[in-house]
């Protein structure tokens, strides 16, 4: 009898490059504000510039992320992905190198757009490499993605004490190249998925071992197969209500996320009446309940097909803390609320696995990752200034609580529908026939 097949066998450096990337798409934007004080000590740093380099990263992300699927047609998706993370590395290298604003802003813009579109490529590399490990692989980067959230605020400044501000900012290139080095000796190799470095369950996996290599998420989306590109993808996920549905999902997460970074401690500083060093406090407990949710998510949506009910309970959570934060906030309570109101992380994660199982192949997968989150960072990029407009229009933040509960409503009869257990190419073809 012939022996099992080895879960990671001849995928250990699309592993490491993977997990690497994903590090690398946070440590990057995570990396500059805990640093604006040392850098201002250097050059003037105008609070205009400051805001543009806090609103550039959704734009750059649905910009760029546009752009990467035809980037995908052209070159395929592992070369895209080290064209991104040399990017990255470039703009942090050189943002360590800035003599001024303007060229710190320019080249804040470029690590944006290598890390809008290492945001793209993620879930379709798991989705081609991993289509039987597709919530092992999903926890993992995700993971990755929640750790590089935290590292960077952590061990900036003291990096900058010990080294300079420039050292500080630099030294996350090297986890950018390093990322960049296994997709590199894979296309050196030829070893890309669909010879051996990608086992799939039709090639090599004989009789009785074929069914112990089907995963949960293969169940639920039909046969994976990497199929050739096709140009009308994209615009087909225009006519589907499952793609919207998914992007509205994405897009609640990243509006939730963004505003909180932005407001949520100048939010609990006047409803809760804490200190702005509390503030801080806060503002990371808001940041580690996603921590958890990155663990979990993905495999409780792959194995047991949970979507429905974790997107109800981020939802209720989300609206149960800005209901608190609203009526019952001081200076203990408002912990409660936070932490509750931090559980809306669940939809990050979540959203990401719907986009790996919610296409049939790698080529879908690239271009529903673009349709989601390029629409995901448009309304991220809106509501933040909307947020701060209404506050600066009533003087408090009874509008922009109320106004950030009705997001949170209004995505409820999307994450329904993108809890419907078939992909973007089932609903094409229940709808409009052939895919």
């Amino acid at each position: 009898m012939t022996p099992p097949v080895p879960r990671w066998r001849g995928r250990v450096l699309a592993v490491l490059g993977i997990l690497l990337c994903a590090f690398s798409l946070r440590s990057a934007v995570a990396s500059l504000s805990p640093l604006l004080d040392h850098v201002a000590a250097d050059f003037p740093l105008p609070t205009a510039i400051v805001g543009l380099i806090g609103t550039a990263p959704p734009v750059c992300f649905a910009v760029f992320g546009l752009c990467t699927p035809l980037l995908e047609r052209r070159l395929g998706i592992e070369r895209v992905t080290v064209i991104a993370l040399l990017v990255i590395a470039a703009g942090l290298i050189l943002r360590g190198l800035s003599f001024g604003s303007i060229p710190l802003l320019l080249t804040s813009a470029l690590i944006f757009a290598g890390v809008g579109m290492g945001n793209i490529l993620l879930p379709p590399l798991v989705k081609k490499y991993f289509p039987d490990r597709i919530g092992t692989m999903m926890t993992l980067y995700t993971t990755a993605m929640s750790l590089s959230t935290f590292l960077p605020p952590l061990v900036a400044v003291p990096v900058a004490d010990a080294a300079g501000w420039r050292f500080s900012l630099g030294v996350w290139g090297v986890f950018a190249i390093a990322g960049a080095v296994p997709w590199i000796v894979m296309l050196a190799a030829g070893k890309t998925a669909g010879q051996p470095a990608s086992p799939r369950r039709d090639a090599g996996v004989p009789g009785a071992q074929a069914a112990q290599a089907i995963d949960p998420a293969e169940l639920s989306t039909g046969p994976i197969a990497v199929a050739p590109a096709n140009s009308r993808v994209f615009s087909r996920l225009l006519r589907l209500p499952l793609a919207w549905a998914i992007a509205v999902v994405f897009g609640t997460s990243s509006i939730m996320a963004y505003v909180s970074f932005a407001w949520l401690p100048a939010i609990v500083t006047d409803v809760a009446g804490v200190s702005p060093a509390v503030a801080g406090l806060l503002l990371s407990l808001f940041a580690a309940m996603g921590l958890p949710a990155s663990l979990l998510v993905p495999v409780l949506v792959v194995r047991f097909q949970a979507t429905r009910t974790l997107f109800a309970i981020a939802v209720a959570c989300g609206i149960t803390g800005v209901l608190g934060l609203l009526f019952w906030s001081n200076s203990v309570t408002v912990w409660l609320w936070v932490a509750i109101f931090g559980t809306v992380g669940v939809l990050f994660p979540l959203a990401l696995v719907l986009i790996s199982i919610r296409a049939r192949t790698p080529e879908s997968a690239v271009a529903l990752s673009s349709f989601v989150q390029s629409s995901g960072y448009v309304f991220a990029a809106v509501f933040p200034l909307l947020v701060g407009v209404l506050h600066d229009l009533t003087g408090g933040w009874t509008v922009s609580l109320i106004v950030i509960g009705a997001v949170l409503v209004v995505s409820i009869p999307f994450g329904i529908i993108a809890g419907r257990r078939r992909t973007v190419e089932d609903e094409w073809e229940s709808r409009h026939g052939r895919w």
